[in-house]
């Protein structure tokens, strides 16, 4: 009896060795995830480069049309003057104001750290001010209703998650941030439907937003190959490759026609 155990028990386990088999060294290589590629490092402010420009207009300037809240006594007691829509500015020097502007490539794996400053979205006179803001993955943006009125803050972004929360006078702000990369995201007012503004949510730091002088600038850009596309509310988008060497100091200009 005990050497029949002997004999069974080694060809027991060398059949159930041949029937389960191991993978081929070739295999398990394989399926071996790669590795991640590092970070590229900090930019050297020694050799930081800037990209300046202006957007220009083109052609005869549309009317803008007058917004009336005569509806909503707070609003027009709120708005002493005449309120105006903004979805095309153009500045006495023919340029735009309110063109989001902003680095769309040339900046590869590069990581860089979300801002400890929150941007500012105030809903002042029954109007969202300003109308057009950029901020960072991540980075907080703190929403303020400086009215005698309720609002109602409802973004509607397709990669970023949506919400509509009302916020009452004298309200806490609502704190918020967007977690992925979009331009533009869409904002209204679901009590008043007049009230429309636009959130450029970026990657990185090199984005901003014409002044009244038409005017940007992307300051502290590592030295490289970039693509530049600049965004505007009725006329959409243009892009523009430009190349900066260390320290280098470029300008470009955008131009739309009316």
């Amino acid at each position: 009896m005990r050497s029949t155990c002997r004999f069974f028990v080694p060809a027991l386990l060398a059949l159930s060795l041949m029937g389960c088999g191991s993978k081929p060294p070739a295999e398990e290589t394989s399926s071996t995830a790669p590795a991640a590629a590092p970070a590229a490092a900090p930019v050297d402010p020694a050799t930081a480069a800037e990209i300046t420009g202006t957007v220009s207009f083109e052609g005869q300037a549309p009317s803008r049309v007058r917004i009336r809240m005569d509806a909503v006594p707070a609003c027009t007691e709120a708005s002493k003057e005449p309120v105006f829509s903004e979805e095309v500015v153009v500045n006495d020097n023919k340029t735009l104001r309110d063109v989001f502007v902003y680095v769309k490539d040339g900046l590869g794996n590069r990581t860089f750290p979300v801002p400890a400053t929150s941007a500012v979205l105030d809903q002042k006179g029954c109007w969202y001010r300003p109308h057009v803001l950029g901020l960072m993955t991540g980075q907080k943006l703190n929403v303020k209703n400086s009215d005698p009125t309720n609002h109602n803050v409802h973004p509607i972004p397709t990669q970023n998650r949506e919400w509509n929360e009302s916020q009452p006078p004298q309200a806490a702000d609502l704190a918020k941030d967007f977690a992925r990369p979009e331009v533009m995201i869409p904002v209204k007012c679901n009590v008043h439907p007049w009230m429309k503004a636009y959130i450029g949510v970026v990657p990185h730091p090199f984005f901003a937003v014409t002044d009244e002088q038409g005017s940007f600038s992307l300051q502290g850009l590592p030295p490289g190959d970039y693509t530049i596309e600049a965004w505007q509310e009725k006329y959409g988008t243009q892009e523009q490759k430009i190349t900066v060497g260390p320290k280098e100091s470029k300008a470009i200009t955008f131009t739309y026609k009316g």
